[in-house]
């Protein structure tokens, strides 16, 4: 089987890339990624740039240093065809949306159909796996009703957001409606051209080789920042809730219906009602953990800023007989002991 994932260099990529190269020897998996993750938050030490790295040691692995926008990049690494095509490259920051609106949509809705439309031209058949967003929702999420609690926030009368919530008709920021376009026009390439895609609408995903940073990839960037005493600005109260999903869950995920008989998918996934936390309580954990008290100070909320989000992931446990295998503390566990093993990256 020939694999091309983009993006290839990050926390989904990377991790995407090794599962099927060690999957079956025989698969051949080309990564595509332009590592400008360091440069779009403006940290000035290699980040992506280990992955990318990490990577070679696969001799089944091709890494390609190229963009999707670009049209020779993406026509190089697709070749002659791929059979599956996991599309994870995007601008994936809410802040930083904001600050270069433009920049953002030339990534996330651009990109996206500069790959759909590639695939299509020279490798139809291409099983397509597309890596959206919970914000696709936006602002609609923060009409369910809430209950506040000591340390966290409860929904009130649900378990989680279906897929059934709109996404129309609210605000989003730059990120959610670019990301909701590249979303949609996935969905349109599978009706039109008759293609096999999936969209995955993902919640707080983290794991090991995550560079996270304050404006994105906060599990990351809390246990980073307490590690090596730098300051973490919490954002409101502390009291927002996310679903955590490790990213090997994500990955076999993708890997379910890729194998499936489905000829289309369109799924929310995250840690689910089971697998959710707080900031404040993450913090506690985190302490635990480290023996080490995080340095916090609060300040005002930001805009758009979901105060809980969480996953209902029945119809994907449905349909691919998918399940959670690794608890919050567990994954804590593993991605602070590989912060530590790294710490030249990050102090």
């Amino acid at each position: 089987m020939k694999v091309l994932i983009t993006g290839g260099a990050g926390l989904v990529g990377s991790h995407c890339a090794e599962f099927f190269a060690l999957n079956n020897n025989k698969n051949k998996v080309i990564v595509l990624d332009n590592l400008m993750r360091s440069k779009i938050f403006g940290y000035d030490k290699a980040s992506v740039e280990y992955n990318w790295n990490y990577l070679k040691k696969y001799k089944n692995i091709e890494r390609i240093k190229g963009d999707v926008r670009n049209d020779k990049d993406v026509a190089k690494a697709i070749g002659k065809g791929v059979d599956v095509l996991i599309h994870t490259a995007g601008q994936p920051g809410v802040p930083s949306s904001v600050r270069m609106p433009k920049e953002d949509f030339s990534i996330n809705a651009f990109g996206t159909l500069n790959v759909l439309e590639a695939a299509r031209k020279k490798s139809k058949d291409t099983i397509i796996v597309y890596c959206s967003t919970n914000k696709t929702y936006g602002e609609n999420v923060d009409k369910i009703p809430l209950i506040e609690k000591e340390k966290r926030y409860i929904y009130k009368g649900t378990v989680g957001v279906s897929e059934e919530m709109c996404t129309d008709l609210t605000g989003h920021t730059p990120y959610g409606v670019s990301k909701l376009v590249g979303d949609l026009y996935t969905q349109e390439y599978s009706h039109i051209y008759d293609m096999k895609t999936a969209i995955f609408r993902m919640s707080c995903t983290y794991g090991t080789r995550q560079f996270g940073f304050e404006d994105q990839g906060w599990v990351a960037w809390f246990i980073i920042a307490t590690l090596f005493n730098k300051p973490i600005t919490i954002y409101g109260n502390g009291k927002q809730v996310r679903d955590m999903l490790y990213v090997d869950d994500l990955v076999e995920a993708f890997n379910l219906f890729i194998n499936s008989d489905l000829k289309r998918g369109l799924f929310n996934i995250g840690g689910g009602p089971n697998n959710t936390i707080s900031l404040l309580e993450f913090l506690d954990e985190l302490e635990l953990l480290t023996k080490k008290k995080p340095k916090v100070k609060f300040t005002d909320w930001r805009p758009s800023d979901q105060k809980v989000y969480i996953s209902d992931t029945s119809k994907l446990e449905k349909a691919l007989n998918w399940k959670i295998k690794t608890p919050v503390k567990d994954g804590m566990r593993k991605l602070t002991s590989w912060i530590k093993e790294n710490k030249d990256y990050f102090i």
